[in-house]
């Protein structure tokens, strides 16, 4: 069975279960899906907040299937996201540049930001084999006090748990592209989600630098044999998914929202697992889940609105969707043990 199938079956059977919910909860699942669809894709303002809502899970799944496509799994997008939000915070208030020059600069403050917050787990993965799942949590928790302790430092706002707004021209926020979409908060960083995408997916499948990579998480021991730089590809990865988590916070902090809050991990570091193994850790697949995810998220608050059905309820079908996405190495089994019972019923009936 193939990655494209799991997912499928994945979100099917997490639906089916959403169904299951609402009935037995005494709700009308037909009705409760309607409004769940319509409040994600009713006219072109929930449309383009849906895409707005998917931007950092993009960038956030992408970091984390970057990850695992190499061998690692970065559990710490969420502190590389805050941090990287932060740096592009630091730079929108520091720095009076021409907006598109201080927008560049943002972003790549940003991305740096997420990949220097990566490398130290990178380091210690390469050079004295400390398992990243454990430095990256470690490093969620030192960026969160980071910024605990320097946004009302220097940064503070109208209160003590959240920086002071930033400067329109250091905002991804662009008025057309707003109106175009009948007044959503759909920002220009949506399109630095998806040029991530088409990198991402070019470095992986058309590069030497990506055949490395992928080398190293096959089989770390078969790669050096071959004479790949282990330690280096295992650096640079998780520098690059780091960065890629920066950019999520960038298109949060600086996008989504105009100010940066402190006392909150972003869950969507967090939801960025669920979202690459939705998409089978490929560039095209995380898109795609992530913007179902961000149609849920989307849709819950309207259908909540217009029923007394919970928006509890469409969290616990993502819920139950990442249960079954991480568990399809269960479905690829039975369904193998289908198609061999099946083959062996067919040799007796011949």
């Amino acid at each position: 069975m193939n990655n494209s199938i799991k997912s499928f079956v994945a979100v099917l059977l997490g639906l089916l279960a959403g169904v299951l919910l609402m009935a037995v909860t005494g709700h009308n699942p037909v009705e409760g899906f309607k409004y769940l669809i319509e409040g994600g894709l009713k006219n072109p303002e929930r449309i383009g907040n849906t895409l707005a809502t998917a931007t950092p899970l993009i960038l956030t799944g992408l970091s984390v299937a970057f990850a695992f496509r190499t061998g690692l799994f970065n559990i710490g997008a969420a502190g590389q996201m805050l941090f990287g939000g932060f740096c592009a915070t630091a730079v929108g208030h520091w720095l009076d540049l021409p907006r598109a020059l201080l927008l560049v600069v943002i972003v790549l403050a940003g991305f740096i930001g997420g990949a220097l917050w990566a490398l130290v787990p990178g380091i210690l993965k390469a050079r004295y084999n400390v398992h990243e799942v454990v430095s990256t949590i470690m490093m969620n928790w030192i960026a969160y006090w980071i910024v605990f302790y320097a946004v009302p430092s220097y940064f503070k706002g109208s209160s003590e748990t959240e920086s002071r707004q930033l400067p329109a021209n250091a905002l991804l926020q662009q008025q057309g592209l707003s109106d175009l979409f009948q007044g959503s908060y759909i920002n220009l960083g949506l399109f630095v989600a998806l040029i991530s995408v088409v990198l991402v997916a070019f470095l992986i499948q058309k590069t030497t630098l990506g055949y490395e990579l992928k080398a190293v998480g096959f089989n770390r021991h078969a790669a050096e044999y071959a004479g790949i730089g282990v330690q280096r590809s295992i650096v640079l990865s998780m520098f690059i998914s780091g960065g890629i988590a920066g950019l999520a916070g960038v298109t949060q902090y600086t996008g989504n929202a105009s100010s940066i809050q402190i006392g909150i991990l972003p869950s969507q570091g967090f939801d960025g697992i669920a979202v690459a193994l939705l998409g089978a850790n490929a560039p095209l697949g995380v898109l795609l889940a992530a913007i179902f995810f961000g149609l849920l998220y989307s849709g819950r608050g309207f259908m909540n609105a217009m029923t007394d059905i919970p928006p509890e309820i469409a969290d616990s079908i993502i819920a139950i969707i990442i249960y079954f996405a991480a568990t399809s190495i269960l479905v690829d089994r039975l369904y193998r043990k289908y198609k061999s019972r099946r083959a062996a019923n067919k040799k007796q009936g011949g």
